[in-house]
């Protein structure tokens, strides 16, 4: 029964992404560990799969409307891949125990959610070019906006291997501030970011954790499934107010997440599991 539920919420994860083009790929890692049951270092190369590659299907559309901007994506992406990579080899140190991975994904939780009921309560503007349009950030004060580029995209990278985030809140203003990259194009842009990322961040964990490639397969067709669902929903429902609704569901995901971690952040049975889960 709870297998039902879990593929259940796969699949909500997939609508998610769909009606809101982004955001629903963070519930992925809870769903694994406190519902399928899955530990989390193995959870966490698992999320970057299905991640991975639910971005790469976002990314097609993009592909046909040409909103790709492929020699940012080359230095921003090249940079990202190499913090994933470290940041997946970074999490099979014995210290990184699955509390302190989830304590950071808890915090980044947070901040994504933060992010998403702040942009909720801006006026939206009528349909998605005024929206795309009305996006503005502050302009970086920077004499070499490349050379911050490329330090932001190996931070970002490195979170997302070391606890499996795509990052894309913080990818996106990147792109438009850094990259000088038009809106559009940095969305879509981001995705194919995100995808290498986790091809990356997967390939430091592959030989030190367990995969259970069945639910990994399974659990992304389902996502798949849903996002094709929810792509068509957008059309009836309005994103605003599902927004801001998806914004408090993750605080409240985030506060569970930290309060099931609490207290255990140097706890020696943490690293004992850690070391049991390491293929030697």
């Amino acid at each position: 029964m709870i297998w039902i539920v879990g593929y259940l919420l796969a699949i909500g994860i997939g609508i998610s992404l769909g009606l809101l083009g982004g955001g629903g790929s963070v519930l992925a890692l809870p769903v694994l560990v406190y519902v399928m049951g899955v530990a989390p270092k193995p959870a966490i190369a698992m999320t970057l799969i299905i991640v991975g590659t639910v971005s790469l299907l976002g990314v097609i559309p993009h592909a046909r409307r040409g909103n790709l901007h492929l020699k940012t994506a080359l230095i921003f992406g090249t940079a990202t891949m190499l913090g994933a990579y470290l940041g997946a080899r970074m999490a099979t140190l014995p210290f990184i125990t699955s509390t302190v991975q989830m304590t950071i994904f808890g915090l980044l939780m947070l901040l994504a959610a933060g992010l998403m009921i702040y942009r909720t309560m801006k006026a939206k503007p009528s349909s998605e070019q005024e929206q795309l349009d009305s996006t503005h950030y502050t302009k970086p004060v920077c004499k070499y906006c490349w050379l911050w580029l490329m330090t932001e995209g190996i931070g970002v990278g490195v979170l997302t291997g070391l606890v499996g985030v795509g990052g894309g809140f913080a990818i996106v203003p990147a792109l438009v501030l850094l990259g000088n990259v038009p809106m559009r194009q940095a969305i879509g842009t981001s995705l194919l970011i995100i995808a290498c990322n986790s091809v990356a961040g997967l390939l430091g964990y592959l030989g030190h954790v367990s995969l259970d490639w069945h639910l990994t397969i399974s659990f992304t067709f389902l996502a798949g499934f849903g996002t094709v669902i929810g792509a068509y929903l957008a059309q009836f429902v309005p994103a605003a107010q599902l927004q801001k609704g998806f914004g408090y569901f993750l605080l409240l995901v985030a506060a569970f997440v930290l309060f099931q971690n609490r207290g255990n952040l140097h706890s020696p049975k943490q690293t004992s599991v850690y070391q049991q889960q390491l293929k030697v």
